[in-house]
């Protein structure tokens, strides 16, 4: 990691918007549909002088697991000052500060919120978590019990090598992790209450998730969510940094993704599967999104996607 190129220059904050990052100093890219990482506080913070500024996520998660020290803690319009042990959520589209200790310590996770949504898919109490995020103070016994130091610890071995099942021993760990972020949640702790269009945008992203293969058009969706079209365009650009169609688009490209590397349906099943009543047609949308064709992709088990 070139370190020089996390010190960042902010403008005033009163003369610009707030920057929107892939991992914090660097610049924005869609995630992957599986994209996690995990990292040390320290490797950022440390270049920064233990200060990050604000900033947000369009569609990435953060949990924190801070082990060590203390730190101001800012989640959009809360600022609270956490001392260690702890755990904290940060959803994606919140914007979200540090001011760090200088012996602070611990672990950050990051995920995709697909991978998030495709993990937690039977499992909605756990995806609820990011609803509005928070943070959970952790006894020292109960840290061990959970075993949530192991966790992160295997999810950063399991991400830097290919052995056989690293895949699903990620998915393990990074499962254990959510279910003791619920169990800490349901013992008591602090909540951050989402912004109205946090929430908007929260509610918009479940009902995609139900009717993207029906190619329901933004002011549809508008009307099942009791908003306008306008005011639906404005939340999601606020919070995930795209429009409305973009999000569409964006899951239904990762279904087309999915069905065509994991099916065996033709190109045309998966465009019908998908609400795509004329094959060319598909063919058009999948490859404006992925950018190549979906032969391609298919043939090239999605390596060679842009």
């Amino acid at each position: 990691m070139d370190k020089a190129a996390l010190e960042l220059d902010f403008p005033p904050m009163t003369d610009r918007v707030i920057p929107q990052f892939f991992l914090y100093g660097e610049p924005p890219q869609e995630a992957a549909a599986r994209f996690l990482h995990v990292e040390d506080l320290a490797d950022r913070s440390r270049p920064n002088n233990w200060n990050i500024r604000p900033h947000a996520h369009t569609d990435l998660h953060h949990v924190f697991h801070i082990t060590r020290g203390a730190g101001e803690v800012s989640i959009d319009t809360k600022t609270r000052r956490l001392t260690a042990p702890f755990l904290l959520l940060v959803p994606a589209g919140v914007v979200h500060s540090f001011a760090w200790d200088h012996d602070a310590d611990g672990s950050v996770l990051t995920v995709a919120d697909a991978f998030l949504r495709e993990l937690t898919g039977q499992e909605p109490e756990l995806s609820a978590l990011f609803d509005s995020g928070g943070w959970f103070k952790i006894g020292a016994a109960e840290e061990r019990a959970m075993g949530l130091g192991e966790a992160f610890l295997r999810i950063s071995h399991e991400s830097a090598w290919n052995a056989p099942g690293h895949g699903a021993a990620i998915r393990a760990h990074l499962l254990i992790i959510l279910v003791a972020a619920l169990r800490l949640a349901a013992r008591g702790g602090e909540l951050s209450a989402p912004s109205p269009q946090a929430q908007l945008v929260g509610r918009f992203r479940d009902a995609v998730e139900q009717r993207f293969r029906t190619q329901a058009m933004v002011v549809d969706y508008a009307e099942a969510l009791c908003v306008t079209p306008k005011q639906l365009r404005s939340a999601c650009l606020k919070i995930a940094g795209k429009s409305p169609l973009q999000l569409v688009r964006q899951r239904t490209a990762l279904e087309a993704r999915r069905l065509l590397i994991y099916s065996n349906m033709t190109i045309a099943e998966v465009g019908y599967s998908l609400g795509f009543q004329d094959p060319a047609y598909f063919s058009r949308f999948f490859t404006a999104e992925a950018g190549v064709s979906p032969r391609r992709f298919r043939d090239t088990g999605g390596r060679q996607a842009a």
